[in-house]
């Protein structure tokens, strides 16, 4: 937003809680890297220069790319100062923050919407002795005591946690929810490069099939760890892991679920396959010629009757892994500006206080609008936005403030 709003020759002052890249740094695992390749990587004026256009950037890489853009784009970026409320002033601004009161006739709110770790609501039946960890606080295997794993949730993040443990020789019980599921690869090409070509990532969530549940929806998982690959849970079943369904009750003596296992793996195929599909049906209406590739065919199936239930004094858990999303918290700000489920309520990120804006949740205005692909492109329209606020004489002050935190 800062490097965007520098092109029309505003000065933003940009508020960082922590320090440039902390969430990428300290709330993601040691092996995490990129589900998207580099070349997709096209921050203002600083896209990917790395040797690897194909590959993944791991974590230590991704934070090297965030620190060397801002260094690049010589932005002014206040480092350690959070922000614990912002209030309506007059035709502008005031924002309380650990450095004192901040006014501004402008204010964009970039913290991103995923603030606080859910977990299940009776994770407190489980014993106290058993270490329960959110994804966000997970590590590598090493950081585990000895024995079995339950990992909740099959999302982008549940199901690389799971893969992490699982290739260390970890016992890993696996919850499997409704999260969809996206190959790697189709036909010869990365997917992403495919659905890039097809115009996907830029696609207005107005035209989205359906898009008033989309912003919620949890996104396919596969993984760029290794090169990259599809992550196929039934092969991991083949191979050992323990697949359950969607986690139902706890206790201090058994972990019950849900008899969903089967269809939630049966739903996760078939969007992989759809995938596949609507490439297959693009190559045709291009005439392009790439290698045919068969759909999945589920190579496992969990076995008949009611879900059994995992016994906790037959098989000790050393540890649960909870990778079951993370609410928003907004509560900081306010300025009537949200929905009754306490979301911002914008379009494409300029809300109805004038001067309010928010940049970087999923679906702001495209699918690539939370991630490195598409951040630009909001951002640049916001920069547009702001620009002919302050041209037209709106704004009372000449200072305006562009907020990048990782928290309130």
């Amino acid at each position: 937003m800062a490097a965007c709003l520098k092109r029309h020759g505003i000065q933003a002052l940009v508020l960082e809680k922590n320090r440039i890249g902390h969430a990428w740094q300290h709330q993601r695992w040691d092996s995490f890297c990129l589900v998207t390749p580099n070349w997709q990587c096209r921050l203002p004026d600083f896209p990917y220069d790395g040797d690897d256009p194909d590959g993944f950037m791991v974590r230590d890489a991704i934070v090297d790319y965030v620190r060397r853009f801002a260094a690049h784009t010589e932005i002014d970026v206040r480092e350690g100062v959070s922000v614990q409320g912002l209030q309506r002033q007059g035709e502008g601004y005031r924002l309380s923050t650990s450095a004192g009161t901040v006014a501004a006739d402008q204010v964009v709110v970039a913290i991103g919407g995923y603030h606080h770790p859910k977990r299940h609501p009776q994770a407190q039946r489980l014993p106290a002795s058993l270490l329960q960890l959110d994804a966000r606080d997970y590590r590598n295997p090493d950081q585990l005591p000895a024995g079995s794993v339950l990992v909740v949730g099959s999302g982008q993040s549940g199901a690389q946690i799971a893969e992490d443990l699982f290739f260390a020789g970890r016992r890993v019980h696996l919850c499997v929810g409704s999260a969809p599921r996206s190959p790697r690869r189709h036909r010869g090409r990365d997917v992403v490069d495919w659905l890039e070509r097809m115009g996907y990532y830029a696609m207005p969530i107005h035209e989205h099939a359906d898009p008033k549940a989309v912003r919620s929806k949890t996104n396919h998982y596969l993984s760029g760890r290794d090169g990259g690959h599809d992550i196929d849970l039934r092969r991991h079943a083949l191979n050992g892991m323990q697949l359950h369904g969607r986690l139902l009750e706890l206790s201090g003596q058994s972990i019950r679920f849900a008899d969903d296992l089967e269809a939630n793996l049966d739903q996760a195929d078939a969007v992989f396959n759809r995938i596949g599909q609507s490439i297959d049906l693009w190559i045709s209406d291009q005439g392009l010629d790439a290698p045919p590739q068969a759909a999945y065919e589920p190579c496992w199936s969990p076995p008949p009757g009611p879900a059994p239930a995992l016994d906790l004094a037959s098989e000790p858990l050393a540890a649960v892994v909870w990778c079951t999303g993370y609410s928003s918290d907004f509560s900081w700000v306010d300025v009537p500006v949200f929905d009754g489920a306490g979301y911002p309520a914008h379009e494409r990120g300029v809300t109805p206080s004038p001067g309010l804006y928010f940049l970087g949740l999923p679906w702001l205005h495209t699918w690539g609008s939370g991630r490195f692909c598409g951040i630009a492109d909001d951002a640049d329209h916001l920069a547009e936005v702001i620009r002919v606020r302050r041209v037209r004489g709106d704004a009372l002050q000449e200072r305006l403030v562009c907020t990048a935190l990782l928290g309130s």
